[in-house]
C-alpha cells in the first residue's frame, strides 16, 4: 500500500467521523464518543502523516511549501479540538465550534488529496512512496495499540 492509498483510507475515516460530529445534538454520550473517536483520529493521523509523509516532502523543493502549510493547517486543526475539549458540549458554541472543525478538516483534506499528492507523486520514487506507506501503517497500528 503506497503512503497515497494509506492517507486516503484514513482520511475517509475523518471525514465520516467529523460528519457525524457535526450533525450530534446536545451533551450526549453519542457526541462525547464520536468526538473522542474524531479527536483520536485526528491526531495520530497529524503525528504519523507529519513523520512520515510532510518530513520526506520538506526535503524537496516542489513540495516543501505545500508541505508547510499542511503541518500548519495540523495546528489550526488540534486549536479547534483543544477549543472544543473546552466548550461546554451541551451549548451552541461547541456545535458551531464543531461545523468550523469540519470544514477545515474537509478543506485541508481534500487539499492534501487535490494538490499535495499530484506534486509529492512527482517527488517520491514508487519505492519511496510503498516505504512511507508501510511505515505509516506501522506506525499507525503502534499508535492504536497504545
Amino acid at each position: 500500500m503506497s503512503i497515497f492509498e494509506a492517507l486516503r483510507a484514513d482520511h475517509e475515516k475523518q471525514r465520516t467521523l467529523v460528519d457525524l460530529v457535526a450533525k450530534t445534538h446536545g451533551d450526549s454520550e453519542g457526541r462525547a464518543e464520536l468526538f473522542a473517536r474524531l479527536k483520536e483520529a485526528v491526531e495520530h493521523h497529524a503525528l504519523a502523516e507529519e513523520r512520515f509523509f510532510y518530513a520526506p516532502l520538506m526535503e524537496h523543493d516542489l513540495t516543501q511549501e505545500k508541505a508547510r502549510h499542511s503541518v500548519a493547517e495540523h495546528h489550526e486543526l488540534d486549536e479547534l479540538i483543544e477549543k472544543l475539549e473546552k466548550t461546554d458540549p451541551s451549548s451552541s458554541g461547541w456545535l458551531a465550534t464543531a461545523k468550523k472543525l469540519q470544514e477545515l478538516l474537509t478543506h485541508h483534506l481534500d487539499e492534501e488529496e487535490q494538490e499535495v499528492f499530484q506534486l509529492a507523486g512527482k517527488a517520491l520514487p514508487d519505492t519511496k512512496q510503498e516505504s512511507l506507506g508501510q511505515d505509516y501503517r506501522q506506525h499507525m497500528e503502534e499508535l492504536a495499540d497504545s
